[in-house]
């Protein structure tokens, strides 16, 4: 088996269909052998997180490298349950297919739609009938999503029966109602301290920004990874700065640190 991998004329999925059959074979790779669906999870969600930080960089060869890895990872969870007989890549291909066709009703049907937001309500509605009328129309939005990303999902559907603010301003004051109701939880006495009601309110405010990130237009998971990644890129040039007094930042006091901060803000901001 594992001979007939590297000898392979051309790439294909069965071509990678079967050198998973050899990892996990008898003469394989141990390592592979011992996987299982819920142990390949975490790096399935490791690969994912790779390929989204390609695409955000608009690094071709890293999209490239990323997309395989997922796909290999992908391959390798549908292989495992193939193996136990419970479905095939086939079964897999075959469900999306149907669900992709029946879920475009005005690509593949007579129905006619003008625009994406007509599209996505439709969408919306279609999964809804296949879940059962007793669904929530929440109840398929996993719970082991990231926390942002969960919010933006949760309020994106709630906003798509037309439990929404009506404008962008409704919501900004909103933010700001929840973010006294937290200022006043932190300004308790120390000995009134409640960090669970703390905890509360500042999910509250970041609840109320994620909905101000949606009625902008802007995805909040990607305009956090936007500012994190514009924060790293200027902390690092402050270790550089640091680094060439012969020093590290942990021995500046904390005008210096601002100074350096504001040079490296002053620096990025051209290349930002």
């Amino acid at each position: 088996m594992a001979k007939s991998v590297t000898d392979a004329a051309s790439p294909s999925v069965q071509t990678l269909l079967d050198l998973i059959a050899a990892l996990r074979g008898k003469n394989g790779c141990p390592w592979d052998r011992k996987q299982t669906p819920g142990s390949l999870t975490v790096y399935l969600i490791e690969e994912m997180y790779e390929l989204v930080e390609a695409v955000h960089a608009d690094d071709t060869e890293g999209v490239l490298e990323e997309l395989g890895d997922l796909l290999f990872q992908v391959l390798f969870i549908t292989y495992m349950y193939a193996q136990e007989g419970r479905f095939s890549l086939e079964h897999v291909l075959g469900r999306i297919i149907k669900k992709m066709i029946h879920r475009h009703p005005h690509v593949f049907g007579d129905r006619k739609l003008e625009n994406s937001e007509q599209v996505k309500r439709q969408w919306r509605r279609i999964k809804q009938q296949e879940k059962g009328t007793q669904a929530s129309l929440l109840s398929s939005v996993p719970t082991g999503m990231p926390a942002l990303m969960r919010a933006y999902r949760v309020s994106e559907r709630a906003a798509g029966t037309g439990f929404d603010w009506d404008t962008l301003q409704g919501v900004m004051a909103q933010v700001e109602e929840e973010w006294k109701e937290f200022k006043a939880e932190v300004d308790q006495p120390q000995d009134l301290k409640d960090k669970d009601r703390i905890a509360m309110e500042l999910g509250d405010v970041l609840f109320s920004l994620v909905n101000v990130a949606r009625l902008a237009g802007v995805h909040p998971e990607s305009a956090l990874a936007k500012s994190t990644g514009k924060f790293i890129r200027r902390f690092k040039q402050m270790e550089g700065a640091a680094e060439v007094q012969d020093r590290s930042l942990e021995e500046l006091p904390k005008e210096a640190l601002e100074q350096l901060w504001q040079a490296a803000k002053k620096s990025t901001a051209r290349k930002e």
